[in-house]
């Protein structure tokens, strides 16, 4: 075992060096996942979407329906059969989101991936599955119509819902939306100051 960690060890005048470029390396990953704000998306609360400021048409138009009561981003966007496929989907989802927002790749128009479309169409059916069994969907023959509901796309119909018309970032342009939170701490404003 100890020739094992004698091998990993670098060479007695490499230390030093490699101490501090560790702990740059380990600074600069903090600062990053700090400034990112990746511990809030850990959890589904609907401002974590605003990290992203181009996101706002949506979080207010979203904010201004009548789903805010009920629901939030990830109970329509996100997987819900299970807590693996919810975090895997919110990981892959969130990596292309983070790489095509710091490479400044972002469209003027956001467009749901298929991915999206079927979690999306999977969730509606989950949350509004007593509307498919409502006696007033029978038709004149008694039997449900709900076969053929099921083999369509709730976004087919209700496209507007929950964002309304979401054409470009200015779509929206009196929604007040939660400005995001300065990533310089407190202490270093106030060093700054004096």
């Amino acid at each position: 075992m100890k020739k094992l960690i004698y091998s990993i060890l670098p060479p007695e005048k490499w230390k030093i060096p490699v101490i501090i470029l560790s702990g740059t390396i380990t600074g600069i990953i903090i600062f990053l996942l700090y400034v990112s704000k990746a511990h809030s998306y850990l959890s589904d609360a609907p401002e974590t979407c605003m990290n992203c400021h181009i996101m706002a048409p949506q979080y207010a138009s979203w904010f201004h329906s009548s789903h805010k009561q009920i629901t939030h981003c990830n109970d329509c966007h996100v997987p819900q059969d299970n807590v693996f496929s919810k975090y895997w989907f919110k990981a892959m989802d969130g990596l292309r989101h983070a790489t095509i927002f710091t490479l400044r790749m972002e469209p003027q128009v956001i467009r749901i991936k298929e991915a999206g479309k079927n979690a999306v169409h999977q969730n509606c059916l989950r949350c509004h599955q007593n509307v498919f069994e409502a006696k007033m969907l029978s038709n004149y023959s008694g039997s449900k119509i709900i076969n053929e509901q099921l083999k369509r796309n709730c976004m087919d119909c209700h496209r507007e819902t929950p964002h309304g018309i979401v054409n470009s970032l200015s779509s929206v342009p009196n929604a007040r939306v939660p400005l995001p939170e300065s990533a310089v701490p407190e202490w270093l404003k106030n060093l700054l100051k004096k």
